[in-house]
């Protein structure tokens, strides 16, 4: 059984951590709202390049990017460099490991945490360095190229995205996109009369996915930086739980060794008292 010194040390050790772990949740917070504000999704974007598809007259173009030419598939996973994200990061690989058990592929990893979640397992993979709010858009374009000549030239079929999204401040879940092939979903009636095209339908397909693509990535990566400050939080906040449980199980414990030691006492003292007065 601890000492009563021995349990007040463990108190004030568990206080101590608990005013860093108060501190660690306020930078989480502060840097969740700081992105929450600087990221600039640029959805209309994205929509404009996808009804762009509605000019295309598609009927006989066949382009990696609209039918798949293969099985073969393509798996991103975007985790994180930092921890203290709970089970996060592992979320994120055990998804893209259950997509590589149905169709054979090639893994990409996006993270320190990730890789070396990967590294333990024993499995192949492709490594790059976690996404930074300063060169996001860097790496986003970095990422788009290296994505589209792997799927030309080693006959990809299928492009999926695997990545943390934050539903609100504490709860974020496991997204799993299909980027590849572009699903076609514009309904526009245009004629090929109404609109001229000095490219073959073939290369606006190439340079529009091209374009999109890049936007495509600079979203996700910049929602699964949110999520990751989101999910930072949550597993402190959890910690922040399990230390007052902590706390309350020993300040029981130094009450009721003090108790102890007071009757201790005591009684050591009663007797003592009998002792000295003869009548013991």
């Amino acid at each position: 059984m601890k000492t009563i010194s021995a349990v007040k040390q463990d108190m004030e050790f568990n206080r101590s951590l608990s005013s860093l772990v108060e501190v660690l949740k306020n930078i989480a917070v502060s840097q969740y709202r700081t992105w929450e504000q600087k990221i600039k999704l640029n959805t209309e974007f994205l929509l404009n390049v996808e009804d762009f598809f509605g000019f295309l007259d598609l009927e006989g173009t066949e382009h990696p990017f609209l039918a798949p030419t293969s099985d073969n598939q393509l798996v991103l996973a975007v985790t994180s460099d930092s921890g203290l994200l709970g089970g996060l990061n592992m979320q994120v690989i055990n998804d893209c490991l259950l997509m590589l058990q149905t169709k054979k592929g090639k893994l990409i990893v996006i993270g320190e945490k990730g890789k070396q979640y990967i590294q333990d397992l024993g499995i192949g993979f492709f490594f790059f360095k976690g996404i930074q709010e300063e060169l996001i858009y860097e790496q986003s374009l970095q990422m788009r190229d290296y994505l589209l000549k792997s799927f030309l030239e080693e006959g990809i079929g299928y492009l999926r995205i695997v990545y943390p999204h934050p539903v609100s401040f504490t709860v974020q879940k496991i997204e799993s996109k299909e980027i590849l092939p572009f699903r076609v979903v514009s309904k526009k009636k245009i004629t090929s009369s109404e609109i001229i095209f000095e490219s073959t339908s073939y290369r606006v397909v190439e340079y529009l996915v091209y374009l999109w693509l890049a936007q495509k990535l600079y979203e996700i990566f910049s929602l699964s930086k949110l999520a990751e400050y989101a999910a930072r939080f949550v597993h402190l906040e959890e910690s922040t739980q399990k230390l007052k449980e902590l706390d309350l199980k020993l300040r029981l414990q130094y009450f009721r060794l003090r108790h102890e030691l007071i009757d201790r006492n005591m009684r050591e003292l009663f007797s003592a008292r009998l002792l000295y007065t003869g009548k013991l």
